[in-house]
């Protein structure tokens, strides 16, 4: 296995009270997140500055006493992270495969999450879950996206979707999707970068019904 990248500063302004767990995520995923084929050898030495922390960055965008949905957890990221950075969310963690349920569902009990439910089905069968908020992130491009993580948001819900440098591009090449969708407010917001650690980029829309 490659060696585990160092935590870095950055962890602890971005996690505060929470950086125990975190860091018992980073451990656990360190350990078994390539094994169980989570994440790529290559990101074992960039643990914390591609994933975690990365992924924190996104938790002061949450409401408190909302609902949120993460369409595609795979290893939890971002919707673990997000969910021991806020105590005070109700997440819903969307991911169709088994092993990777598995793996959600451990990392719930390990971490002594109580505001986590793990639900195994695909984004596109639960439609009218009626949730505050929608993430996803590296699921695929907006356009791809859009009609997976709408639906499951409430009428002015938000969804906020972990995007690349290139998110602009995206939300222009989803134009379609948008209008069909019924989205506004389509914004762009990056994260992070200079002594946070690596930047990511946001798309956020309210969703202001569904699609015709």
């Amino acid at each position: 296995m490659s060696a585990v990248e160092a935590e870095p500063a950055f962890a602890a302004p971005i996690f505060g009270d929470r950086l125990n767990l975190a860091r018992r995520f980073a451990d656990e995923l360190a350990q078994h997140g390539e094994t169980l084929g989570l994440i790529g050898p290559l990101e074992i030495p960039r643990l914390w500055t591609r994933h975690i922390a990365n992924c924190g960055l996104v938790a002061p965008l949450l409401a408190s006493a909302t609902r949120v949905g993460d369409v595609g957890s795979g290893a939890g990221l971002p919707g673990l992270v997000l969910a021991l950075s806020r105590p005070d969310v109700e997440f819903v963690l969307i991911e169709p495969m088994e092993r990777r349920v598995e793996w959600l569902t451990r990392q719930v009990a390990v971490l002594g999450l109580a505001n986590v439910e793990v639900l195994r089905a695909r984004a596109e069968d639960c439609a009218g879950l009626n949730l505050d908020a929608v993430t996803a992130r590296a699921v695929s491009a907006l356009r791809t996206l859009i009609p997976l993580t709408a639906p499951l948001a409430k009428r002015g819900g938000e969804l906020i979707l972990m995007k690349g440098a290139g998110a602009a591009n995206e939300i222009a090449a989803a134009a379609k999707q948008i209008a069909k969708y019924k989205l506004r407010d389509v914004d762009v917001v990056e994260l992070g970068g200079g002594v946070l650690g690596e930047a990511t980029w946001v798309v956020r829309a309210k969703v202001d019904g569904l699609a015709r």
